[in-house]
């Protein structure tokens, strides 16, 4: 189950970052494009590729860390996988920040979460043959439905068609790298798909209206916006590093499932940072009663995910 354990830490990882998301959609002066946003994240993640150099330092490739020794010449499969990923990821990440643009991260997040939970958990057994025991069955369930129960409160239409859109497109997003890695080994697929993200990413510089929204917005940014934007995407890429890994020794829906703890971290870290945390990252308007529900909701995730461990 150690891949479980990898998995909660990514989440981990991910509550930070939500916050950190919230906080740079939100302020019109730092970037208040959605489009552009996910733009720079793709490109970003996709440079995650350099984590390849590390694999020459003696010991880490036996900690996990992939080498090129490991990479070869991709198939026509691996190259159509590659960029599906890439595109799947790319559109999850624009209709979530847009949903993050105009609702609290509690509410639109834990609505996402728990879409591509049961996407995940359907798409599996539909694509990969994916059979699961009883008690992961109970796990996945509870950590779906309490990750939904968080939200409290259903955002307006418009942003439930977008948090609804981003949470089916994260899933086909990690169904696919799983069905990559199973195509070609998890060192040769993450690679390729760090290639695809940068190459499809770039590719839509070509469409001159998309072109000039970068070029614009990206003018118009601090850099303070833009050192806080790098900060949050290396988190964010040691994140997605962590639950790629997992996906690759584990179930992918029960890694998405997992999704569910980065809302208690979140819950927790709203508590403990809340004097630190600027407004427009969090909602600070919670009553003592929405609160406790939202503490029950959070017995139930952990609830959860103790079944996985039965």
């Amino acid at each position: 189950m150690t891949w479980i354990i990898l998995a909660t830490f990514g989440q981990f990882l991910n509550a930070a970052v939500a916050i950190f998301d919230k906080y740079i959609v939100s302020d019109e002066k730092a970037m208040p494009r959605p489009f552009v946003y996910a733009f720079y994240t793709c490109l970003l993640t996709g440079g995650w590729a350099v984590i390849y150099l590390l694999g020459y330092l003696p010991g880490m490739s036996d900690l996990g860390v992939p080498t090129f020794a490991n990479v070869e010449s991709p198939s026509i499969n691996v190259v159509a996988l590659a960029f599906l990923a890439a595109y799947t990821f790319f559109i999850a990440l624009v209709s979530m920040y847009d949903a993050l643009k105009r609702a609290d991260a509690s509410s639109a997040m834990p609505i996402i979460g728990a879409v591509s939970a049961l996407s995940s958990f359907g798409l599996s057994y539909l694509f990969l043959g994916s059979s699961f025991q009883e008690s992961t069955i109970i796990g996945i369930t509870l950590l779906a439905v309490g990750t939904m129960l968080v939200a409290q409160t259903l955002p307006r239409i418009n942003t439930v068609v977008q948090v609804l859109h981003s949470g089916l497109f994260f899933a086909m997003h990690y169904i696919t790298m799983k069905g990559l890695f199973l195509e070609t080994g998890f060192d040769n697929g993450f690679f390729w798909s760090r290639v695809a993200f940068v190459l499809f990413t770039l590719s839509l510089l070509l469409i001159p209206a998309y072109f000039e929204k970068v070029v614009k917005q990206t003018k118009n940014t601090t850099k303070k916006t833009g050192m806080i934007v790098i900060l949050n995407k290396t988190m964010a890429g040691i994140a997605a590093f962590m639950l790629l890994k997992a996906t690759d020794m584990g179930e992918v829906s029960v890694v998405q499932a997992l999704g569910g703890l980065q809302y208690v971290f979140i819950f927790l870290i709203s508590i403990a940072f809340a004097s630190w945390i600027p407004v427009s990252a969090a909602n600070r308007e919670v009553s003592r009663k929405v609160a406790f529900r939202r503490m029950l909701y959070v017995v139930l995730i952990l609830l959860g995910f103790v079944a996985l461990f039965v």
